[in-house]
C-alpha cells in the first residue's frame, strides 16, 4: 500500500480501482474543461505571508457554519452517484464525516437514500435538493429529509439544465452499468470494487426509485430525469422551499453578485459561491476569483461558503482569507472513497486539517476566526474590484 500524503495520492489510487465511466463522472467538467481546471489552478496564484517567532501553542481549526459547531470550517459537498464510487458510497462518507465533526451533505441524486444514510450513519447530515417539475415529489422529498432531522437544505440553483460532459456521453454513464462488453471488461479489472457492489443492494437512485410514480427501475428513470430537472425554477420557488422546509437554508450555485442580493431577500441563511466544479457554464469564473466580490456585497447580510478547485488545507486558509465562512469538498472526498471506502474518506480530511492546521501555524494565526486578508502577499489575490 503506497504513503498517502496527499489529495493527489487518493485521486491516482482512486483512478486505478473505480470503473472508467464512475471516476470520469466525478473527474470531469464541461466542454473544453476550462472552469474546472481553473477552480483549482486559481488557488495556485494566492501566496501567503509567512510570519515567525508567534506562539503557536494552543492552535484550534474549530469553527461553525450555519451556527453549527464543526471541526474545521469544511463540509462534504453533494456529490450524485456517490454509492457507484464505492459501495454504500454515502453511507460511508457521512459516517466518517460525522466521527471528524464536519457535515456530510447528500445529493437529491444518490445511490443511498435519505432514510439509509439516516439509519445507517445517524442523523443531522445536510440534505441537497433538486427542483423538479414533479412539485408533488419535491415536497415529499423535503418531508422526508425533515423526518431524518437533516441540519440544513442545501437547494441547488444552477443546475435547471444539464451542462454537457463529453466524457459521460460517451461513456454512456448509467447506474447501474449497462452490460456492454467494454463495462464488463473495465469493472472485470475492478475486482474490489465488483465484490462491494455484489454485496449491496443499493445500485439505482435510492431518492427517486419508489418514491415517484412510474419509476420502479432504471429504464425508466433515465428519461423521468431528463424531463423533470425544472427549467423554471425561479425565486419564487426558493421562497416557496424555504416555506416548506423551515430549517437551516443554504442555496448553491451564486457566482454573480445580483444573485448574491436575490439569495439575501431570499431569506436564506447562506449560500455558496460555485460553479458546480466547472460541470455547468465552461468558461465562467473560477469559484475563487468570483468569491471577494460576492463577500464584499453580502458579507455583512448573509453567510458566504464557497466550493470547487479544494484540494488541500492551505485552499481552505486561503478561502477564508478572502472571507468564506466554510467550504465545500466534492472530489476531494470521491478520491478518498474511490481509493478507500470509508477509511480514504477520513484520510482526506486528515490531509485538509493537517495542512490547515500548519498553514495557519506558519501564517501567524491559532484560532480560525483570526484568519483574514492579512495573511496573503497583496497583489497576489482577487479583490473583487
Amino acid at each position: 500500500m503506497p504513503v498517502i500524503t496527499t489529495i493527489e495520492d487518493l485521486r491516482v489510487l482512486a483512478e486505478k480501482r473505480v470503473p472508467r465511466m464512475f471516476y470520469d463522472y466525478a473527474d470531469s467538467g464541461s466542454w473544453t474543461e476550462s472552469t474546472y481546471r481553473a477552480n483549482e489552478s486559481d488557488f495556485q496564484k494566492i501566496k501567503l505571508r509567512q510570519r515567525v517567532a508567534v506562539n503557536m501553542e494552543n492552535r484550534s481549526t474549530a469553527s461553525t457554519m450555519v451556527g453549527q459547531q464543526v471541526a474545521m470550517p469544511v463540509a462534504i459537498a453533494p456529490t450524485g452517484l456517490t454509492g457507484m464510487q464505492h459501495a454504500d458510497g454515502e453511507i460511508l462518507a457521512a459516517r466518517a464525516a460525522k466521527k471528524f465533526g464536519v457535515p456530510f451533505t447528500l445529493s437529491t441524486m444518490s445511490i443511498c437514500s435519505i432514510e439509509d444514510v439516516a439509519e445507517h450513519a445517524g442523523q443531522g447530515f445536510w440534505f441537497q435538493l433538486y427542483v423538479m417539475k414533479d412539485k408533488g415529489f419535491i415536497e415529499r422529498l423535503i418531508d422526508r429529509a425533515k423526518a431524518a432531522n437533516c441540519g440544513a437544505l442545501v437547494l441547488t440553483l444552477d443546475l435547471q439544465i444539464l451542462g454537457q460532459r463529453h466524457k459521460d456521453l460517451k461513456n454512456g454513464l448509467s447506474a447501474p452499468p449497462k452490460l456492454t462488453i467494454k463495462n464488463m471488461i473495465n469493472i472485470a479489472s475492478k475486482p474490489r470494487w465488483a465484490l462491494g457492489m455484489l454485496g449491496t443492494p443499493r445500485r439505482q437512485f435510492g431518492n427517486i426509485v419508489g418514491h415517484v410514480t412510474g419509476v420502479a427501475d432504471m429504464s425508466s428513470l433515465s428519461s423521468w430525469t431528463a424531463s423533470q430537472f425544472d427549467p423554471g425554477l425561479n425565486w419564487g420557488d426558493v421562497e416557496w422551499i424555504k416555506k416548506r422546509w423551515g430549517g437551516k437554508l443554504i442555496l448553491k450555485g451564486i457566482q454573480d453578485v445580483d444573485d448574491a442580493r436575490m439569495a439575501v431577500q431570499s431569506g436564506a441563511d447562506a449560500l455558496i459561491v460555485s460553479n458546480h466544479g466547472g460541470r455547468q457554464l465552461d468558461g465562467a469564473q473560477s469559484s475563487i476569483e468570483a468569491l471577494p466580490a460576492i463577500v464584499d456585497a453580502v458579507g455583512q447580510q448573509i453567510e458566504v461558503h464557497m466550493d470547487g478547485g479544494i484540494r488541500s488545507g492551505q485552499d481552505v486558509v486561503k478561502a477564508r482569507a478572502l472571507g468564506a465562512k466554510g467550504v465545500y469538498i466534492g472530489r476531494s472526498m470521491l478520491y478518498g472513497l474511490g481509493a478507500m471506502g470509508e477509511a480514504g474518506v477520513t484520510k482526506a480530511l486528515e490531509i485538509i486539517h493537517k495542512e490547515l492546521d500548519l498553514t495557519m501555524a506558519f501564517c501567524g494565526r491559532t484560532q480560525m476566526e483570526t484568519v483574514d486578508k492579512t495573511i496573503l502577499l497583496p497583489g497576489t489575490f482577487p479583490t473583487g474590484q
